[in-house]
């Protein structure tokens, strides 16, 4: 495990550097350095700076909280560096900061409550499997921002239009989805009559995962919003929400969840109801009795 470990994080940075070349094509430069590649470094940089810390004081507790400072930090610092961001740039940034903001404040709060995430416990003490976490997070931040940031930074800007008004809608309705569903579960767990209980009710009736429905919408909104300024390799940004959707439906977000619901209440016939009932993902009005 740690020999793998030690050979991923270069993979990592290796994909991290291909979509830093993309995206820097038909990019603003500073000093012949292209906006995106610099922000494509920091990306990594800003990890790999807190996880000196974390390995040092064996916490994650500013894990989740990183990764939205280095998703403001890159659309900050391109703007800034951006010869004259237009109209288009501003808003990709105004969203992303807002959702990077929103999102990192939860679950920074929810962690300091909890105490801890077991999914650290048995990286902390690895120094290359932890490295590696924070790695992959650096990649995550440039893949998921990667359509964004290359319209943040391009050459050949265009004015508003449908695609950014369309992007804007999508965004909008993916973030208040996000934002409601986290909301219930959050009064949901803190009633202690419902400890060791699954939510069903709001909207966790129309989807097993509505925040992560979400969560996939809003950054659809990005890159539809980024896309009539892309061009040649830069297209290949657009992974940015295909990643999206395979990281939460197929890696770490809907698999997960549904093992430990399985684990948790799978011989409970109210739980397999619910499953039968509701979609996994894309929210559906619940069926009238």
């Amino acid at each position: 495990m740690e020999r793998i470990s030690l050979v991923g994080t270069p993979l990592v940075v290796a994909i991290g550097a291909a979509v830093a070349w993309a995206g820097s094509q038909g990019g603003a430069t500073v000093d012949g350095m292209p906006i995106f590649a610099i922000c494509a470094a920091l990306s990594f940089g800003i990890n790999w700076l807190v996880f000196v810390h974390s390995y040092l004081a064996q916490t994650e507790h500013f894990f989740d909280l990183t990764g939205s400072i280095t998703f403001t930090s890159l659309v900050v610092i391109s703007l800034l560096l951006a010869p004259a961001p237009d109209a288009r740039a501003l808003l990709i940034g105004l969203l992303v900061v807002i959702w990077a903001g929103r999102l990192g404040s939860f679950l920074f709060t929810r962690i300091r409550k909890d105490g801890s995430d077991g999914r650290f416990d048995n990286l902390k003490p690895s120094f290359p499997r932890l490295l590696q976490t924070w790695t992959l997070q650096g990649l995550w931040v440039l893949l998921t921002l990667a359509c964004g940031l290359a319209a943040i930074t391009t050459t050949t800007p265009k004015r508003i239009d449908g695609f950014a008004i369309a992007g804007a809608l999508i965004w909008l309705a993916g973030f208040a989805i996000e934002v409601r569903a986290d909301a219930e579960k959050r009064r949901f767990r803190a009633d202690p009559a419902n400890d060791g209980r699954f939510i069903t009710s709001g909207i966790w009736a129309w989807s097993r995962h509505p925040n992560y429905f979400g969560e996939i919408a809003l950054w659809v909104g990005v890159a539809v919003i980024a896309f009539p300024v892309l061009s040649g390799a830069q297209y290949a940004t657009l992974i940015s929400p295909v990643f999206v959707y395979i990281l939460l439906t197929r890696i770490s977000g809907v698999p997960l969840l549904e093992r430990r619901g399985k684990k948790n209440w799978g011989d409970d016939p109210a739980y397999q109801a619910y499953c039968e009932r509701t979609p996994i993902l894309v929210p559906r009005p619940p069926a009238r009795a």
